[in-house]
């Protein structure tokens, strides 16, 4: 989910350096960003309509649904990975697009530091509708993509954050269990170990060495409760509940029961049909932590950048907010295979 959200927001700056309305994928084609995001408040802290629908975009053209231009931000390995599955599905909203072009000489595995003055010589075009794909790992002027007085110069704290109905979900279950003072855990662990161990240093902790980490905050912060939000087999969480201790006790990790009718704090999603999508259950513990007082992150992890970039933008930032084990390396690192 977070890799989605880091496009859209580096699409509202392509779009806002170009003077552009942006244009929201269609749900049948691509992510369900209308069930996550608050998509009128963007438009609202702008002052003006810059982001549309698929369905208003497809409405107003009256069925002529034509990219004019489509530019690929990189060129290798391959312009705009486009599979056969995909454009079936675009054919089938209706879409038509002339032939994919790069716009430069670009490795994706190799990018290069892009000016704004670059995007505006390459990207910009008399064509009415154009595309640009492959944004996500475009190193562009990273102070510039969200800030409050840059391209995208808007009114309110962030522009990229949850439904209204997420808010208050997450609001309500920390009102059921967690209370005022706790800490927000992003324990990633599922896919995390080959992915952290290619990285120098590794950021994949064995569980006895995270725990050891995470009650050294536990006393700076001296917090009751721990909220987890987590990948990790009940293997690994259960060994590591038992390893949380601050002056003797066991700090509960509390993580999101399975729905209960008896419990009401979820009933929210469940009136509106939005209870059981794991992309809205994702969203829902993104703003949990994003709600905490003292946030620990997993280092590399794009879902806790999110986070942090919403605690930082929403106020809610902590001078004791760190990566897990930040600063250390793991005390067992395994071979390559």
């Amino acid at each position: 989910m977070s890799n989605h959200l880091i496009c859209l927001e580096k699409h509202m700056f392509f779009a806002a350096l170009l003077n552009r309305i942006l244009i929201i994928p269609s749900s049948k084609v691509d992510y369900e960003f209308h069930r996550v995001l608050d998509i009128d408040h963007i438009d609202k802290c702008l002052g003006r309509k810059v982001v549309v629908t698929f369905e208003e975009f497809a409405k107003g053209r009256k069925g002529h649904m034509h990219i004019d231009k489509f530019i690929c931000y990189f060129s290798q390995p391959q312009p705009c990975f486009m599979d056969e599955e995909r454009v079936k599905k675009l054919q089938s909203l209706g879409v038509s697009m002339n032939k994919l072009e790069a716009a430069w000489n670009e490795d994706v595995k190799n990018p290069k530091p892009r000016t704004v003055q670059d995007i505006m010589i390459k990207f910009s075009s008399d064509d009415d509708v154009i595309a640009i794909g492959d944004v996500f790992f475009a190193d562009v002027e990273k102070e510039w993509v969200m800030q409050p007085r840059g391209p995208i110069s808007h009114k309110c704290k962030t522009l990229v954050e949850p439904s209204r109905l997420i808010l208050l979900t997450a609001q309500r279950f920390i009102q059921t269990f967690l209370g005022e003072n706790f800490i927000a855990l992003h324990f990633r662990r599922h896919g995390f170990l080959k992915f952290c161990n290619a990285k120098k240093p590794s950021c994949f902790y064995p569980v006895p060495q995270a725990a050891d980490c995470i009650n050294r905050v536990v006393e700076r912060a001296n917090s009751a409760v721990i909220y987890l939000s987590t990948d990790a087999a009940e293997s690994e969480t259960g060994l590591l509940q038992s390893l949380v201790v601050f002056n003797g006790k066991t700090v509960p990790l509390v993580g999101r029961p399975a729905r209960n009718s008896a419990e009401k704090w979820d009933a929210l999603l469940y009136r509106h049909g939005l209870e059981g999508d794991r992309q809205v259950e994702a969203m829902l513990d993104k703003t949990i932590c994003s709600l905490s007082d003292v946030f620990i992150g997993s280092m590399g992890s794009t879902f806790t950048e999110d986070i942090l970039r919403l605690r930082k933008d929403w106020g809610s930032a902590s001078l004791c907010d760190e990566y897990l084990c930040q600063g250390e390396l793991p005390n067992f690192i395994a071979d390559d295979e």
